[in-house]
C-alpha cells in the first residue's frame, strides 16, 4: 500500500494509475499548497470524494488535537493544485460550515468510515475542504 511521499510520487508519474485507487479502492487525489512558513510547494495523496462537480477532502488527521499541515496551508492561503487521475487544475479551498457540512460529513464518512471514529477522538470539529476550480 502507499504512503506519504510515495504515493505522491507514483500517482504523478501514472496520472493515477497507481494512488487513484488506494487501500482496496478509496480514491484519492494529489493536493499541492504552499508551504504557510516556508513558502515551498507541498504534496499530499489525500482521500477526496467528487461532489456536486468539485472534490471534498477532510482535514481529519486521524482525530489528532490538532489540524494537519495541509489544512493550515490552505488557511494561509486557500489557492491550491490539485491533480485527480491525469486531470491537473487549479482550485481554491473553502471550509464548509452548518448544513453544508453536516450534508458532506456523511459523504465522506461512506468513503471513509474511519471519519466517524476519527471525530470522537478530538474536541476540535474536524474541517470539511470543497475545493473549487478557479
Amino acid at each position: 500500500m502507499l504512503f506519504g511521499d510515495e504515493h505522491v510520487r507514483r500517482y504523478e508519474e501514472t496520472d493515477g494509475k497507481e494512488g487513484h485507487d488506494w487501500n482496496g479502492g478509496v480514491p484519492t487525489l494529489v493536493l499541492t499548497t504552499k508551504g504557510r512558513k516556508t513558502g515551498q510547494e507541498r504534496k499530499f495523496a489525500l482521500i477526496y470524494q467528487e461532489v456536486d462537480g468539485n472534490p471534498v477532502i477532510v482535514a481529519s488527521k486521524g482525530g489528532a488535537p490538532n489540524h494537519p499541515g495541509w489544512y493550515l496551508n490552505l488557511l494561509a492561503d486557500p489557492e491550491a493544485k490539485v491533480q485527480i487521475w491525469g486531470d491537473k487544475f487549479t482550485a481554491r479551498a473553502r471550509t464548509t460550515e452548518g448544513e453544508e457540512r453536516a450534508k458532506l460529513w456523511p459523504v465522506m464518512a461512506k468513503v471513509w468510515p474511519d471519519y466517524d471514529n476519527y471525530q470522537t477522538k478530538t474536541d476540535r470539529e474536524i474541517p470539511v475542504v470543497v475545493l473549487e476550480r478557479v
